[in-house]
């Protein structure tokens, strides 16, 4: 069947900004995170930081926002998503995030590593896209603009790299949040770019092609609720922890 005759997806508003309402967050508590890093006196502290940042952007600002997106993708097909590659895009964000922070935090902060740990990082954020794309089970082929499907990698790289320069060169709580609305901008752009990038073309697998998958009206309410209060959570135990660093200091 012919691309004029794809499904239309037409996204839930309130879902939408629910999605960039988690990237923002997460991209906040990633920011706040990253600080110990580079101040790390032992490899199990760096290791355990770039562990927590990579959790929070990977898990919360991008993987969060895209589950949520997808959700908010609402097609006259009924749609349902396979859990082992759902989870599998999740690790992919989380490990690509880790990586990044890991090769842009090693030693002194220089350009190459940035420009290296950024491609890494949003190539692993294009992974989990279209392998979170390959989890939708549904009665129709998903087929890409081999253009569009680039420019949302582009994107992936570009807000990579100013994140991985954000989270080891600003400190104050301004900064740390207007970056982080400019992130979750980023974020919410690479994604739908991506959704454009594919057009849903009916087939005749009926209902067979939804077995299964996982599926819920409250889905993404929920896993907005859920990730939002871990990310609150985290966040709240790092500034702790940063206020009980610069009393003993004192």
């Amino acid at each position: 069947m012919p691309i004029d005759h794809a499904i239309q997806c037409i996204h839930d508003p309130f879902l939408v900004v629910l999605s960039y309402v988690v990237s923002v967050l997460g991209s906040f508590t990633a920011l706040q995170l990253a600080i110990a890093i580079p101040s790390a006196t032992t490899p199990g502290q760096r290791w355990r930081a770039v562990t927590a940042a990579g959790i929070a952007m990977g898990g919360g600002a991008i993987w969060a926002m895209h589950f949520i997106a997808m959700l908010a993708c609402k097609m006259d097909v009924a749609v349902t998503y396979d859990l082992p590659i759902t989870v599998g895009s999740a690790i992919i964000a989380v490990v690509s995030c880790m990586a990044g922070l890991a090769i842009a935090g090693s030693g002194l902060f220089n350009w190459g590593k940035l420009i290296l740990g950024g491609v890494l990082m949003g190539l692993g954020v294009t992974g989990m896209h279209y392998a979170g794309m390959a989890a939708m089970l549904m009665p129709a082929d998903t087929v890409y603009n081999t253009n569009l499907v680039l420019a949302s990698a582009a994107i992936a790289v570009v807000a990579s790299i100013v994140a991985l320069w954000l989270a080891f060169n600003l400190r104050g709580w301004g900064q740390m949040l207007g970056s982080a609305l400019v992130m979750g901008v980023a974020v919410c752009g690479m994604h739908y770019t991506g959704m454009l990038a594919a057009s849903f073309i009916p087939n005749k697998a009926g209902s067979a092609a939804l077995a299964g998958g996982i599926s819920g009206g409250y889905l993404g309410i929920g896993i907005f609720v859920v990730t939002t209060a871990l990310l609150a959570a985290v966040l709240t135990l790092s500034l702790l922890r940063q206020r009980q660093r610069a009393m003993v200091r004192i």
